[in-house]
């Protein structure tokens, strides 16, 4: 038997050279897919502890790209991708607009519902009469009263699809205004533009997005039917990015869980994985993969090595892959073992084009882990997805073990 040298991160230090760039000249952009760049080359895990919608919100903003986890239900991980992709946008499409006949409780249960503080209002074939906000409702007292009453319907700032953001700022500025209306030829009603969409534009220059504006988002799913299914939500509420995540990707379940989500849509992009090996890379990008996902076992959390005897240390996974990768022109992602920033530096220049992380990110305020103070410190609950509350919550699929139903 020949038994290769293996090697991960601790084992290797980056040889310096000379160079004349300083660190402010540096540019950190990268591919993630075939077609989703990012400015940073960071995804934050797809851990029940690590990303919800909060996280994928910052790390968009910040120029990565979160991964929502699937340990929750269809319907929510599809509202999660909903909040991402409404949170900030270059023109909200189709916005939440509302009748003038509604009443005043109406509106006020939408404002609520979707935390919005202002609703453009419409007929029912869409033509825009008015536009109802906070200052229109806030001391109205009766409940019934009609919209028609309590809206803004004169003088109303409206614009043209194809204005720009430096024409809106300066609209919104002299009108002393929060809101443009974008209207149609026909005058219905099919955008809005908002001076906080602008602000966080400018803010967070760097923001991953699509071609409409809105922050890009990722989303977990798996293998079978229930895996396709919730792609299949997933990709009607415009998700950017499909993970088809398991531990182990070279199985033919993953391969036609990709073929089925690449023929379902051509808009939406996807990594599968993990992988370890150049065999495995290939077979997947082979199936249609956009990215590939490499790391068996080498998180901080994970045991699969420990009770599985399974696993390729990850700096040589990573070199493996990404020769695969590279010439068939699809990006690879080091998911796991990564402590230090040296650890993300060694697995870019090993091939990595961008890095998965959760443990250096479960700690942080965004992160949805359960906040308990341990002698007088406070403390984020982080657990792997492989651990018995993590499985026991919907994880275990990820594991092919969905159809075990005792835990003992």
């Amino acid at each position: 038997m020949d038994i290769r040298l293996g090697l991960t991160f601790d084992d290797v230090l980056l040889v310096p050279a000379e160079s004349d760039i300083v660190p402010s000249q540096t540019n950190t952009a990268t591919r993630v897919t075939r077609g989703i760049s990012l400015d940073i080359p960071i995804l934050s895990s797809a851990m029940d502890t690590v990303t919800e919608a909060d996280m994928a919100i910052v790390m968009a903003q910040l120029g990565g790209i979160g991964v929502l986890h699937r340990n929750m239900e269809v319907d929510e991980q599809v509202a999660a991708v909903r909040a991402v992709k409404r949170f900030e946008s270059g023109m909200v499409v189709n916005p939440i607009t509302i009748e003038p006949h509604a009443t005043l409780a109406d509106a006020q249960a939408l404002m609520k519902h979707h935390r919005i503080s202002g609703i453009p209002v419409v007929r029912a074939d869409g033509v825009l009469v008015g536009i109802l906000t906070n200052r229109d409702v806030r001391f109205a007292e009766n409940p019934r009263q009609p919209v028609s009453e309590l809206m803004t319907h004169e003088n109303l700032a409206t614009v043209s699809p194809g204005v720009t953001q430096e024409e809106a700022r300066r609209l919104l500025h002299q009108r002393r205004i929060e809101k443009l209306l974008v209207v149609d030829e026909a005058y219905r009603c099919i955008g809005l533009i908002t001076v906080k969409d602008i602000e966080k534009a400018v803010t967070y220059p760097n923001a991953t997005k699509d071609a409409a504006g809105r922050l890009r988002v990722a989303a977990a799913t798996t293998v079978g039917d229930k895996g396709f299914d919730r792609t299949a939500a997933l990709v009607d509420a415009e998700l950017d990015l499909v993970v088809i995540d398991t531990a182990h990707g070279h199985n033919r379940d993953v391969a036609r869980a990709v073929e089925r989500v690449k023929k379902l849509s051509n808009s939406v992009q996807v990594i599968a994985g993990n992988v370890a090996t150049a065999e495995a890379t290939r077979a997947l990008i082979d199936a249609g993969a956009d990215g590939i996902k490499v790391g068996i076992g080498p998180g901080s959390i994970c045991t699969t090595r420990v009770v599985a005897g399974v696993g390729v240390p990850q700096l040589t996974a990573v070199m493996d892959c990404a020769e695969v990768g590279q010439k068939m022109g699809v990006p690879v992602i080091a998911d796991g073992g990564l402590r230090t920033s040296g650890d993300l530096a060694k697995a870019l220049a090993a091939g990595a084009s961008a890095c998965m992380i959760g443990s250096l990110l479960a700690g942080t305020e965004e992160a949805p882990g359960d906040t308990f103070l341990f002698q007088g410190r406070a403390y984020k609950s982080y657990r792997g997805m492989g651990s018995v509350g993590a499985m026991g919550r919907g994880s275990a699929d990820r594991y092919f073990q969905g159809d075990i139903k005792d835990q003992m």
